[in-house]
């Protein structure tokens, strides 16, 4: 077996060498990426929006706004967004905040988001608008089951200082949440679930709520994994609340394994390396002695670590098994000639070998959120932000089977709205996720994974039609959905149709209620024009009045979160 391990670590090497060679750097030219989006604009992330316009104001406001959605249902996707780096420092941190927040690595320590937040990059994000029913009323979409931005939101809130509009994204936020829709019948990969209720922002306005859930598997029923964990060792990743922070996290996911798991591990600083071949799970004491020898130092030669990790992963290959590289870092991709373009071709290349690519976000300062999202997206994986131990248990053992096993890929929502029912409607979120219509059926279109047990929520506001004779009691439309199974090429097909009835949000069930909530809170954080009469005692009330099943104690967690918000909005 010694001979064996040693050939085949040395054949790893070997392919290492030749990947440097071609890959010194597959990340390197994103610094282009970021000096052009500066150029492009120059206003930071943290300029907050104007008010709400009035509800009478609003459909004249509406015709000039600008739209990230199709015109039509065969328009063309909206072009990709820009990114914003946030160079402002938020509001200073209180003496009281920063002792709280010095460190990550306590159980409950948040790291701060608040004066050492600039240089952080994120995605321009412009609201989906209102769209008229009779001129398009077909709403096409890619789930997203990131959970980034609720992590990073508490970051800042934690660090004493709102965060910037576009780092608030609604759909992670509401999808942070487990929520109580049916489970898939046997057999079936995924459930749907429809309720709409009296929309508490806007009167006379209807929420449509969309909830899907994959069937779950036990710990002890996972299939065999073959995880490669790629770790960012450069100088940038020294501070408590990354390096240190990422070492507990994968101990944590360590400790999990079985003997029938296989774990390697690669560290990448000025270069690349295979720190431990691929080694049985149950030999813990071995990973997580290799975990801690890891140390910060260097600059980051991503693209060689990127490259080496897939190779290892497809070395250990596990047919039927999770064969997943996870990567943790801070974004801050900084050496070597190669393109972004270049780094998308290499993750798609392995995604199609079966290899899939998850990435955990760490520290603040010069966290690359637009980057991380983006790449895990086109690897068939999820992108979360880690600053707490506490999240770092949620992701990756409390919600191992959702983060780490994908279900179902691809997966595509389509709604087409009845317009003798439903005047107008908004898709709240999932502006980088807007798809066109003929991209629905298009089996070669990527879309959003969703693991085993995984909760994915969809809100919709819809402004009922004037002409219809009962139009709480009417379905409002129909609801189509494709997936593949892991390992397939074709898509499935499901439709349903929409829940119609249900009355005020009051009758409603505390799932739709707490949703609303949360996107009421991701609406105030953004300051969204389509915010109405949302204000931060609504948020309150709310989730406080939908809170009665919380076991985890995490809407406990956003009522003080929403709590924090309301105090700093109030200052400035």
């Amino acid at each position: 077996m010694r001979k064996n391990d040693t050939a085949h670590v040395e054949s790893l090497d070997a392919k290492a060498r030749t990947l440097r060679s071609g890959a010194v750097s597959i990340f390197a030219s994103l610094l282009l990426v970021t000096a052009i989006s500066l150029g492009v604009t120059a206003c930071a992330s943290a300029t907050r929006p104007q008010a709400a316009p009035s509800d009478q104001s609003r459909a004249k406001a509406e015709e000039s706004a600008p739209t990230s959605q199709p015109k039509s249902a065969g328009a063309a996707a909206p072009s990709p967004m820009l990114v914003r780096e946030v160079r402002s420092s938020p509001a200073p941190v209180s003496s009281a905040a920063a002792a709280t927040s010095a460190t990550a690595t306590g159980s409950e320590g948040a790291a701060s988001g608040g004066a050492g937040a600039a240089n952080e990059e994120y995605a321009a994000i412009v609201e989906n608008t209102f769209k008229k029913t009779s001129e398009d009323g077909v709403s096409t979409f890619g789930v997203d089951v990131d959970t980034a931005s609720y992590a990073n939101v508490r970051r800042y809130l934690k660090g004493g200082s709102l965060p910037p509009p576009d780092a608030v994204r609604i759909e992670e936020i509401v999808n942070y949440f487990d929520y109580g829709w049916k489970a898939p019948a046997t057999g079936a990969p995924i459930a749907v679930t429809t309720e709409t209720a009296d929309c508490p922002w806007t009167r006379g306005n209807r929420l449509l709520a969309i909830g899907l859930r994959t069937r779950g598997v036990s710990a002890d029923n996972l299939p065999p994994a073959n995880l490669v964990f790629l770790v960012d060792t450069s100088g940038s990743m020294g501070e408590p609340d990354k390096l240190p922070l990422v070492k507990r996290a994968f101990s944590l996911l360590a400790e999990t394994m079985r003997a029938q798991d296989r774990v390697a591990l690669v560290a990448y600083a000025g270069s690349a390396g295979l720190v431990l071949p691929p080694t049985q799970g149950s030999d813990k004491a071995k990973i997580l002695a290799a975990l801690e020898e890891l140390g910060a130092g260097g600059s980051t030669a991503g693209g060689q670590g990127i490259a080496l990790a897939y190779e290892t992963a497809l070395a250990g290959f596990r047919k039927g098994g999770n064969n997943r590289v996870i990567l943790a870092t801070d974004g801050d991709f900084n050496v070597g000639p190669s393109s972004e373009e270049a780094l998308v071709k290499l993750v798609e290349s392995y995604r199609d070998k079966g290899v899939f690519l998850s990435i955990i976000g760490v520290g603040t300062g010069n966290l690359k959120d637009s980057r991380m999202k983006a790449i895990a997206g086109k690897g068939n994986g999820n992108y979360g932000y880690v600053d707490t131990i506490a999240e770092a248990r949620r992701m990756l053992v409390e919600e191992m089977g959702a983060t780490l096993l994908t279900v179902a890929k691809d997966v595509k929502l389509q709604v087409e709205f009845d317009p003798a029912v439903v005047e107008s409607w908004r898709l709240i979120g999932y502006e980088s996720r807007i798809l066109a219509a003929e991209d629905f059926a298009d089996d070669k279109k990527d879309s959003g994974e969703m693991g085993a047990g995984h909760r994915v929520t969809a809100l919709y506001e819809i402004e009922p039609s004037q002409t219809a004779s009962a139009p709480t009691a009417t379905a409002p439309g129909r609801l189509r959905l494709r997936y593949k199974k892991p390992d397939a090429a074709e898509s499935e097909l499901m439709e349903f149709v929409l829940s119609g009835g249900g009355g005020s949000l009051a009758t409603a069930s505390e799932d739709l209620r707490f949703a609303s909530a949360a996107a009421a809170y991701g609406m105030l954080l953004k300051g969204s024009r389509y915010k109405g009469r949302a204000d931060w005692p609504m948020v309150l009330e709310l989730a406080k009045g939908a809170s009665a099943k919380d076991q985890s104690g995490r809407r406990a967690e956003f009522i003080a979160l929403a709590e924090k918000a309301a105090s700093l909005s109030k200052k400035q």
